[in-house]
């Protein structure tokens, strides 16, 4: 079955497909669609972006101590909140207290899964978070960062250790399995996240699809029908719409506690 590329996308490709392929002509590199060559979930990782920074600079814009907005209340309901759900919360349990500095990445990637998960319920737009690759690279660049603290906080042959264990005779045998098991969490991370939007948008269409088809038989006998068989249609989008916001929500802060830990335990000084 052809996949049917949004209408967003063909904008993005009939404006800027000359310049990226002038762009990968230079870097001796080959389109796979000459006519699209800016794949959609690239479009809507872009969207997402531009989204995004928009929303913060409308923080930014109202930020008030005195008579704080509901914008800023919403934003700092995501930093702390009295759940201990925040972003800072999430760092201070995990990461311990010095967690401060790891605010700016763990903040910024788990806003924008949020937003990318959210952005699949505008009309003609996805949620690039549904792609394997979008998810693969916020995996990947968590694994890159909470990698990199570690080598900062403890040197190279002290983070070394970390994976060896107490024991220093079973170092052999520990340090491989840490070592495989860290590296593990990239794929974790990966089909975690792609397979619950994923699997969130692909109910959706199956569960519209089957409803439809009854709609469209019963306006073949008798338009009153029709209309009858058509009130359940009208109200599944709105059950399902629910449930995407409530998964776009978890996953992301499943991307926030995980990183979190990741963090602590690269940082920790007793493993």
């Amino acid at each position: 079955m052809e996949e049917q590329i949004k209408p967003i996308t063909e904008w993005f490709n009939h404006i800027f497909a000359p310049l990226v392929l002038r762009l990968l002509h230079a870097l001796h590199m080959q389109a796979t669609d000459y006519e699209r060559p800016i794949p959609e979930y690239l479009v809507m990782c872009i969207i997402t972006l531009i989204i995004g920074t928009l929303l913060a600079l409308l923080v930014r814009s109202r930020l008030s101590v005195d008579r704080p907005g509901a914008v800023q209340q919403v934003a700092e309901l995501l930093l702390t909140n009295p759940l201990g759900f925040g972003i800072k919360d999430l760092l201070e349990e995990n990461a311990g207290p010095h967690s401060s500095q790891f605010i700016a990445f763990t903040g910024s990637i788990s806003i924008f899964i949020l937003l990318a998960n959210l952005l699949g319920l505008l009309p003609t737009f996805i949620s690039p978070t549904s792609s394997y690759i979008v998810t693969l690279g916020c995996a990947t660049l968590t694994f890159l960062y909470f990698n990199w603290q570690g080598l900062r906080h403890h040197g190279p042959l002290g983070y070394l250790k970390t994976f060896t264990g107490p024991v220093w005779w079973l170092s052999w045998l520990i340090g491989p399995v840490e070592m495989i098991s860290a590296t593990a969490r990239v794929l974790s991370l990966t089909v975690r996240l792609w397979a619950n939007i994923f699997a969130s948008d692909l109910i959706y269409m199956i569960f519209l699809g089957l409803l439809v088809t009854p709609v469209q038989w019963g306006w073949g006998k008798h338009p009153l029908i029709g209309i009858a068989l058509a009130i359940f249609p009208a109200f599944i989008p709105i059950i399902f719409i629910g449930l995407h916001i409530f998964v776009s929500i978890i996953q992301a802060y499943v991307f926030t506690v995980l990183p979190s830990i990741y963090i602590g335990q690269a940082v920790a000084e007793e493993h």
